[in-house]
């Protein structure tokens, strides 16, 4: 019975120490704030994007994935860019349709007649 006493005791006296070193954050004080990671938009805002940039995108984790905002403001930004090269291209396509309706006119250099 005394053993049994003693190793109750002891649990306690563990049990005590720990939550005291957890609550008061032992002899170093609490654990300093870390701020979160933060999304560092690796897009160039220089130039268009290219497939490596995208390829090379990582989003940085949080408790539940990924911070919605940042994969938000990333898809935006691929988005807009791909809707003006859409526009871009429909432009290019309807103006060399145009040119290739038009009549084609020679560039040759006329020949001279001859007169008598």
């Amino acid at each position: 019975m005394v053993m049994f006493l003693f190793l109750v005791v002891a649990l306690a006296v563990v049990v005590a120490a720990v939550t005291l070193s957890v609550v008061s954050g032992g002899e170093s004080g609490p654990l300093p704030e870390v701020a979160p990671e933060r999304f560092q938009d690796p897009l160039p805002p220089d130039r268009p994007v290219h497939r490596a940039d995208v390829d090379s995108l990582r989003f940085p984790l949080a408790p539940r994935g990924y911070r919605m905002a940042d994969v938000d403001d990333a898809l935006s930004r691929l988005g807009a860019e791909l809707a003006e090269r859409d526009s871009r291209i429909a432009d290019l396509e309807s103006a060399l349709a145009g040119a290739q309706a038009a009549p084609h006119t020679s560039l040759a250099k006329p020949e001279p007649e001859d007169r008598p």
